[in-house]
């Protein structure tokens, strides 16, 4: 069976206008997750990547560096439109063509730094696992803080300050996981009974740090080509 990539990119962008076509390290922004989901068809040979746009300069750029386009209704490429129709509605036009989908993959394109493994390595596990739902997450110490309630109350740690472990000794199951938007991989079904791309038996893929990196602002995109370059894809 095979699997589908759904790289949702809309024209508008409130915080940095045309964003997905931000040039970040010689390339649209978009072209660097196109890539990344490319790399792993070397695994995953029937791996379908679509671009879901209702804008047609950016379904040029995703046609030219390699993803199929599929055009996105325009109910569902407004400033409110949730993301999980975008994926049923690109899920119901692959399945329309006869070809039955054993897994989803929703990529964000403003999170472009990705090992050019870490998509092929996702599949695998969420395959190997078991699992209906996989979410990609940056690991990040416990030592986070809570505001009292009121000024008379003290601040809440959430973890123990009279057993403070070194962050070099902390055991996987003592960190937090940042839901960082970047990947997700999901079962047909859930979406189609849950419209989420969450639900069922959730496991959590881990990305390594540096991968963490989301472009929110101007002042992400140097963070992202540093990243970029070091894990070994060509930027310019």
């Amino acid at each position: 069976m095979t699997a589908l990539v759904v790289i949702p990119a809309r024209g508008g962008s409130k915080g940095i206008p045309r964003k997905n076509l931000l040039e970040v390290g010689g390339k649209p922004l978009i072209a660097w997750t196109i890539a990344q989901a490319l790399e792993a068809r070397t695994d995953e040979p029937d791996l379908i990547v679509a671009v879901s746009t209702e804008d047609a300069e950016i379904a040029e750029v995703a046609a030219a560096h390699g993803a199929r386009v599929i055009e996105r209704p325009a109910e569902l490429a407004t400033d409110t439109a949730p993301t999980e129709p975008t994926v049923l509605h690109a899920m119901d036009v692959v399945e329309g063509e006869g070809i039955e989908l054993s897994a989803v993959l929703l990529l964000q394109a403003t999170s472009p730094v990705r090992q050019r493994d870490t998509i092929a390595r996702a599949l695998a596990q969420f395959r190997a696992d078991g699992v209906d739902s996989l979410v990609g997450v940056v690991p990040e110490s416990p030592f986070f803080w809570r505001l009292p309630e009121s000024r008379e109350l003290s601040a809440r740690a959430a973890y123990d300050v009279d057993a403070r472990p070194r962050r070099q000794e902390l055991r996987p199951e003592q960190m937090h996981y940042f839901e960082n938007g970047s990947l997700y991989v999901t079962a047909p079904h859930i979406y189609r009974e849950r419209g989420n791309r969450i639900g069922g038996k959730v496991g959590l893929f881990v990305l390594d740090e540096v991968e963490g990196v989301d472009i929110d602002t101007l002042a992400d995109v140097a963070a992202a080509e540093s990243m970029l370059t070091r894990l070994g894809w060509r930027t310019s």
